[in-house]
């Protein structure tokens, strides 16, 4: 609230320069920013008695403006790229997409592996357990897990970070039990 918006009987008073001018009625804080060509802005409307300062408002609102306006320039937006798998993908393609995920990594981006599970395939989950478990350790020198691998559906996925964020979790992929892996049919 500005100038006549401004309809309490009392407010603490402070100068354009941050003195403390000390209580004083409404309609008098008015006259002495009047005076002074200057504004009326109550600071603390929760306050008892509420706090007015005197000060260019335009001016006040323009600066306001411009931190907002640098404020918005620092964040970066994070952006997920994903990269698919299955549970029979080569061994050379496996390789394409670590070098595509170290790409994205450099770049700062966040990478979501995932290995889609079709029909029968559902049955051998820990083959994905040990591809996403090689895929995060080929990337490590540029990303971290940020989360481990889990299924989602008919779906395996694994996230990872560039190594420069700070990481909610750092867990490697369960390994699944070593009596499974030998029998491929």
């Amino acid at each position: 609230m500005i100038n006549e918006q401004i309809r309490d009987k009392e407010v603490r008073l402070i100068s354009e320069t941050g003195e403390q001018l000390g209580v004083v009625e409404g309609k008098e804080a008015q006259r002495i920013a009047d005076e002074k060509n200057l504004d009326l802005v109550k600071i603390s409307p929760t306050a008892k008695p509420p706090v007015c300062k005197i000060m260019d408002y335009s001016k006040y609102r323009f600066e306001q403006q411009k931190r907002e306006k640098e404020a918005r320039k620092k964040q970066k937006t994070v952006t997920v790229k994903e990269l698919r798998l299955s549970p029979n993908t080569d061994v050379h393609d496996v390789n394409v997409k670590i070098k595509k995920a170290n790409e994205f990594l450099k770049d700062g981006d966040k990478v979501k592996v995932s290995i889609r599970f079709r029909g029968r395939e559902l049955g051998h989950t820990h083959v994905a357990h040990k591809i996403l478990g090689d895929f995060a350790e080929a990337v490590s020198e540029l990303g971290v897990i940020e989360k481990p691998a889990k299924m989602e559906g008919r779906s395996m996925v694994m996230f990872l970070a560039p190594k420069g964020d700070k990481i909610v979790k750092s867990d490697k992929p369960k390994q699944p039990k070593e009596e499974n892996t030998n029998a491929e049919t």
